[in-house]
């Protein structure tokens, strides 16, 4: 009897333990709904029938043309832009070597502008992009 006994909990042991995980696979778990349906797209809508498009006739020119009464500036005097430059010019002399450079450089390309009569922002502009991180002296602000 003791063999028979080893052999029913060799063989009804794994089969009741099939039988629990099949059960709790079916009931502990719940099965996916289905998605809702999607909206049905709406019909194109028909183009509808558009007339041509009438140009019309651009005006004549007038003869005479307007000149503002009031003439607009920014920006300092050709002036102070040669005392820009002369400070340039005294910086790099005193500064090492990369800075140097740049400062050499922007101060010839700031000479050139102010001996061609340029004035303004653009000045500024040209000689901020030429210094490259140096600081602009305060004759040029």
């Amino acid at each position: 009897m003791v063999q028979a006994s080893k052999v029913a909990k060799s063989v009804l042991g794994p089969a009741l333990l099939g039988v629990l995980v099949s059960l709790s696979a079916t009931v502990g778990c719940k099965k996916d709904e289905a998605p809702p349906p999607l909206p049905s797209a709406a019909p194109a809508a028909a183009p509808t029938p558009t007339e041509a498009l009438q140009l019309a006739p651009e005006p004549e020119p007038s003869a005479a043309p307007v000149e503002s009464a009031k003439k607009v500036g920014t920006g300092a005097p050709a002036q102070s832009f040669a005392k820009c430059c002369a400070a340039l010019t005294q910086n790099a002399a005193s500064a090492p070597e990369p800075t140097k450079t740049s400062l050499t450089q922007a101060a010839g390309i700031c000479n050139s502008l102010v001996a061609a009569g340029k004035t303004g922002p653009g000045v500024v502009s040209a000689i901020q992009g030429l210094l490259r991180g140096v600081g602009m002296p305060s004759a040029c602000l």
